[in-house]
C-alpha cells in the first residue's frame, strides 16, 4: 500500500473565462491554481474538486485531457503525474423533510458520468454553472441517481449551524431526510471532530473525512486525510472507505474544533460566548437570538459514550494560523521542505531551525501535534492561537 495525502473539499471560484463558480470563493480559486499549488505548495495527492459538474468546469478538464496534461484513469479520476481530481459537485438540499438546507457531495468515477449527472441537475436547480446549487429534488432521490451513476454521497460539514445535516436540516437522526444505506461517509466539518462526532451512535457506521472546504488557496489542506491506497484513484478511494483489503483511511488530520468559526453558541450580534440575562437576552448587548455552536448541538444529539475502532485524529493547526508565519516565511520554509506536508510531517526541529528561529521551530511542533494554547471561535469567527507561555 501506498500513503497518499487528500483533500476531499475544494471549491472553484472563476472559471477560466473568469465567470464566477463558488461565489464566496476567492477569484484566485481556478482550476489551474488549485492544481499547482495543492501539489507543489500543499503537497497532496489526491483532491476532490466539488464544482465539476459546472459546463464549463468540464470543458477544461476534457482540454487538459486533450493536450495530455492528464489521463482518465480506467479505476477513475483525472489522473496527473503527482495529483489526482476526484470529480466532485457539491450541492444543497431542502426537501419536504428538511427542516433547514442540507448540504452534500457527490462524486463520480468519469467524466462522463459527471456530464451525466451535470444533465439532471441542470432539470432540478436554477443555474448550473455555480456551486452548491439548491436542488428541487428529495434527498433519496439525489442518493439514487448518485448510486446509479457509480458515484459516491458524502453529506459536507455534518453540525455547522447553516446548511448541514445535524445543524438544522434535521431534528435528531440522518434518516429523517436520507436512506442510510446509500452514505458511503460524512464529513466531520471544521468545528468537531472524531470524538464529538461519535457521540451520535448512527454515525459509528461511517467513515469520517477530514477536508478544508477551501475557499481560497491559503485555505487548502487545513484538514487532510491520510489514505492508504494502491493507487490514487477513484476505485482505491472508494475500497479505502470500506475498508477492503488494507485500504482505509489510516489518519484523519484536522483543526483543534475550538479553532472553527462555530465551535461554540455565541449571541448573533456581538459574538460573546452566549450567556443569558434571565429574560433569555444577551447579557452583553441585549440581544434575543444567538448561534448555537457544534459543541452545543452535539450536546442534544449525544447518545452513545462509546465509540467505535477510528484512524487516529491529530489536532493540527495550520501554518497560516501560527504567529510569526507570514506569506514570506511560509514561502521559505516551503522552498526548503518542499510543501506543507513536508513541513507538518518530515521535517524535524533541527531541520527547521536552519530555516526559521528556534522559537518558530518549536512553534511548528506544538501546532502539529496539537499543543497551543486556543481561544475558541463561534459565530462564524474563528479561533485562535495562543502560544503557550513555556514556548
Amino acid at each position: 500500500m501506498n500513503k497518499y495525502f487528500a483533500d476531499l473539499h475544494i471549491h472553484l471560484g472563476r472559471t477560466r473565462e473568469g465567470h464566477p463558480v463558488k461565489i464566496t470563493a476567492s477569484p484566485t480559486l481556478t482550476l489551474q491554481n488549485v492544481l499547482h499549488h495543492a501539489e507543489s505548495e500543499k503537497g497532496l495527492n489526491l483532491i476532490g474538486i466539488i464544482d465539476c459538474h459546472v459546463p464549463e468546469v468540464l470543458t477544461e478538464l476534457e482540454e487538459m485531457l486533450e493536450r495530455e496534461e492528464m489521463i482518465e484513469h480506467e479505476e477513475g479520476g483525472v489522473y496527473g503525474s503527482g495529483l489526482t481530481i476526484l470529480l466532485g459537485s457539491e450541492l444543497e438540499i431542502y426537501d419536504e423533510y428538511c427542516h433547514g438546507p442540507i448540504h452534500v457531495l457527490a462524486f463520480m468515477p468519469t467524466l462522463q458520468k459527471m456530464h451525466e449527472f451535470s444533465a439532471w441537475l441542470s432539470e432540478r436547480t436554477k443555474n448550473i454553472t455555480l456551486s452548491t446549487q439548491r436542488l428541487y429534488e428529495k434527498g433519496k432521490v439525489v442518493q439514487e441517481k448518485v448510486k446509479t451513476l457509480g458515484g459516491l454521497f458524502i453529506p459536507a460539514h455534518i453540525f455547522t449551524p447553516f446548511k448541514s445535516l445535524f445543524g438544522k436540516g434535521v431534528q435528531r437522526s440522518l434518516t429523517e431526510v436520507f436512506d442510510p444505506t446509500l452514505i458511503d461517509a460524512v464529513e466531520l466539518g471544521l468545528s468537531s471532530d472524531t470524538r464529538m462526532a461519535d457521540m451520535v451512535k448512527e454515525l459509528h457506521h461511517y467513515p469520517f473525512l477530514t477536508n478544508s472546504d477551501a475557499h481560497s488557496l491559503g485555505k487548502i489542506a487545513r484538514e487532510y486525510n491520510e489514505l492508504f491506497l494502491k493507487d490514487r484513484t477513484f476505485a482505491e478511494f472508494e475500497k479505502a472507505l470500506k475498508k477492503v483489503e488494507g485500504r482505509k483511511i489510516a489518519h484523519n488530520y484536522g483543526l483543534n474544533p475550538a479553532l472553527g468559526k462555530y465551535h461554540h453558541t455565541v449571541c448573533e450580534k456581538c459574538l460573546h460566548l452566549w450567556e443569558e440575562d434571565g429574560k433569555g437576552n444577551c447579557v452583553f448587548c441585549g440581544h434575543h437570538s444567538f448561534i448555537k455552536g457544534v459543541y452545543e448541538r452535539l450536546q442534544e444529539l449525544s447518545d452513545s459514550s462509546e465509540s467505535p475502532v477510528r484512524p487516529p485524529y491529530t489536532h493540527q493547526v495550520p501554518l497560516q494560523f501560527l504567529p510569526g508565519i507570514g506569506p514570506k516565511t511560509l514561502e521559505k520554509l516551503v522552498a526548503a521542505f518542499g510543501s506543507e506536508m513536508g513541513i507538518l510531517h518530515h521535517a524535524s526541529e533541527k531541520e527547521l531551525s536552519q530555516v526559521v528561529k528556534p522559537a518558530l521551530a518549536a512553534l511548528i511542533l506544538k501546532a502539529r501535534s496539537g499543543e497551543l494554547d486556543l481561544v475558541s471561535g463561534g459565530g462564524g469567527k474563528y479561533g485562535s492561537v495562543k502560544s503557550r507561555k513555556d514556548s
